[in-house]
């Protein structure tokens, strides 16, 4: 029996999610994936992801593992996988690993990737994958806000309702608010995106990058609502410690949509 772990990035715009939810009938990246590997091995196999995304989240690099009675070689699996699978699902890399890993269980951290658009017009290129915050954000007061949240805190207060946790008690590794400036250009042999510099219409975005040992249920999207009403000045200074002591999901803030949510990495 071997024992294969897949690196699968994917669009999660029309997916419930990766995790099979039983008895409803939803589009999901781990029933989509596991039918086209039984399509190929001709056996039943059971996909195992690094963890959940919620319904309308992406992955650049999420991870999953499987078990085969198939020698069929791994470049070969990787091959007809891609061919069969929708095109907002790509297998990334495969690998034959040991026999008890666990893309769960083994994970040491995950990283989390968040983008806002930061501008006051809508833009037809990034609607699909930021949040628009047509406002000025108070970046210098949510990077305040944001090191509060570092280290091992009982994250209930971000936790939304239904999760199925033991513990609320997470570590965050690290933090980052950052920005970059992209432009688009029209010349068509310059048709990309570029770090700003030289002339063109500039697209300001705003990365905020989260790891932790762990995310509770809609964490991630939890805290940066939470950031971003802060940026906004609508939750005041020292607020966000005030919100991790109360253990209270209704002192923090709006859970930011999906569409603005990567699974960036996940470390082993």
């Amino acid at each position: 029996m071997r024992n294969l772990r897949l690196i699968i990035e994917y669009d999660g715009t029309n997916y419930a999610g990766w995790q099979i939810q039983k008895g409803q009938r939803l589009n999901t990246i781990q029933e989509t994936v596991g039918k086209a590997l039984q399509k190929i091995l001709q056996e039943y196999v059971k996909v195992i992801g690094s963890g959940r995304t919620d319904a309308g989240v992406h992955a650049l690099a999420q991870v999953a593992n499987f078990k085969t009675k198939s020698k069929l070689p791994l470049a070969n699996i990787q091959k007809a996988l891609n061919s069969l699978l929708p095109e907002d699902i790509s297998i990334k890399g495969i690998s034959e690993v040991r026999e008890d890993f666990h893309s769960s269980y083994s994970a040491k951290s995950k990283i989390y990737r968040y983008l806002i658009f930061n501008n006051r017009l809508k833009s037809a290129f990034f609607n699909k994958y930021t949040l628009r915050v047509p406002y000025k954000l108070n970046l210098r007061l949510m990077r305040q806000e944001a090191g509060v949240l570092l280290g091992s805190h009982d994250f209930r207060s971000f936790c939304a309702s239904g999760s199925d946790a033991k513990t609320t008690v997470r570590t965050i590794k690290k933090l980052s608010i950052n920005t970059i400036r992209y432009m688009l250009y029209a010349n068509p042999r310059l048709a990309c995106f570029r770090q700003a510099g030289g002339r063109g219409r500039r697209y300001p975005l705003i990365i905020i990058d989260i790891q932790a040992d762990g995310f509770l249920y809609n964490m991630a999207r939890n805290i940066v609502g939470s950031l971003i009403e802060t940026g906004l000045g609508r939750l005041e200074q020292g607020a966000m410690k005030k919100i991790l002591l109360a253990k209270d999901r209704r002192l923090a803030g709006p859970t930011a949509p999906a569409r603005g949510l990567f699974l960036i990495k996940v470390n082993y």
